[in-house]
């Protein structure tokens, strides 16, 4: 089976966890902080403005913890989005609220975000879809015209950059998911990009129980080490020493990911051109540069489904990302947002992953062009 998404790891990531071992510190320790470094770096921020986490949902959950939502209170986001955003919201007791997204890019717009503003708006958090930029300028002075806070879900988008800066630097609270079906992998593990030092520090003791100190085996602290003070009730969703040399090795290998997931979309858009009843990704902005996440196709309703039970059936497995939040029960929402609503009918991401081989890539290019020979 040709998988959708698929880690890059080999013997350099094994080494590294074979030296944690060997070292007997697995736990949260100096290669997180130089995993933390890093990134800060790799993103172009300072290192005070970034701390890692256990997923980039807790990151989310946390971002969404910062600005204060509360009962009472909204927070806009796309429909097309994972459900761990919209749960963030909720669970702190403020109103998830759906708008739209641009039917081919499936990234939500200045525009549509507006339309979904009221006073009790509190937040925009956006998802930049397959690693495609949203249109920063316009949403970024949306939320300033307007007091609201900016919170960046970067799952997809681990080296997508906008006019040169980077996806999830934009707002108040950016996050990075690193587990096993993302570009950079650690296994589970994920990075928050804050705007200020002081809400990096908050971050820090929400992320490990609220604790106002550190251990006393990594303290200089001669007194009783072992008493303590909180600052918040916090949880714990650290990362640890074991995922970070693994992120460590991926981070080194991060540029040349994106330059082969470049070159494959680059061939599905050459060998798919020709194919009628289809559309490819829009081309991208010359002011953006995309992670490659998804490769999508859509197509016109029911032809879609037809063609992911066909392609799997020769061991080619696709999805669909994100499915329709407004359409999950469980948020109580009575949205109608026809794009995404189309789109979610007629869109397909096919795999797309830095290990596809030519071979396979043109195995799925050739799969799909005989479908259409059976429409």
């Amino acid at each position: 089976m040709i998988n959708v998404f698929e880690p890059a790891l080999r013997a350099e990531e094994l080494d590294a966890v074979k030296k944690v071992f060997e070292s007997n510190w697995v736990g949260k320790g100096p290669l997180t902080d130089h995993f933390e470094s890093q990134f800060a770096a790799f993103l172009g921020v300072d290192r005070n403005l970034v701390r890692s986490v256990s997923c980039c949902t807790e990151g989310m959950f946390q971002s969404i913890a910062m600005i204060g939502a509360a009962p009472g209170d909204e927070v806009i986001l796309p429909t097309i989005s994972f459900v761990g955003a919209a749960n963030a919201v909720a669970a702190h007791g403020a109103r998830p609220v759906f708008c739209d997204v641009d039917p081919r890019t499936l990234n939500p717009t200045a525009e549509l975000i507006e339309r979904k503003i009221t006073a009790k708006t509190k937040a925009v958090m956006i998802l930049h879809y397959g690693g495609v930029p949203c249109d920063m300028d316009a949403i970024g002075d949306l939320v300033r015209d307007r007091k609201l806070y900016l919170v960046e879900d970067n799952a997809c988008s681990v080296a997508s950059r906008y006019k040169g800066k980077a996806c999830g630097t934009f707002g108040d609270f950016g996050s990075w998911s690193f587990d096993a079906m993302k570009i950079l992998v650690t296994g589970d593990g994920g990075m928050v990009y804050c705007k200020s030092p002081e809400r990096a520090q908050q971050a820090e003791e929400l992320l490990y129980l609220g604790l106002l100190t550190k251990s006393g085996f990594s303290t200089a602290n001669e007194g009783r080490w072992w008493e303590f003070e909180i600052g918040s009730f916090g949880r714990r969703a650290i990362m640890n020493d074991i995922s970070s040399a693994i992120g460590l090795e991926q981070l080194k290998k991060l540029e040349g990911f994106i330059a082969r997931r470049r070159e494959v979309h680059e061939s599905y858009d050459r060998m798919l051109a020709d194919v009628a009843w289809l559309q490819v990704p829009p081309r991208m902005p010359l002011h953006s540069e995309s992670s490659y996440y998804f490769y999508w196709l859509q197509m016109p309703g029911g032809v879609r489904d037809r063609l992911a039970k066909y392609l799997r059936e020769n061991d080619i497995y696709t999805t669909f990302r994100y499915y329709p939040l407004h359409w999950v029960k469980g948020y109580g929402s009575t949205e109608v947002l026809p794009a995404a609503e189309k789109s979610a009918q007629e869109t397909l991401c096919i795999p797309m992953h830095q290990s596809l081989t030519n071979e396979q890539v043109e195995k799925i290019c050739d799969c799909v062009k005989a479908f259409g020979k059976l429409l």
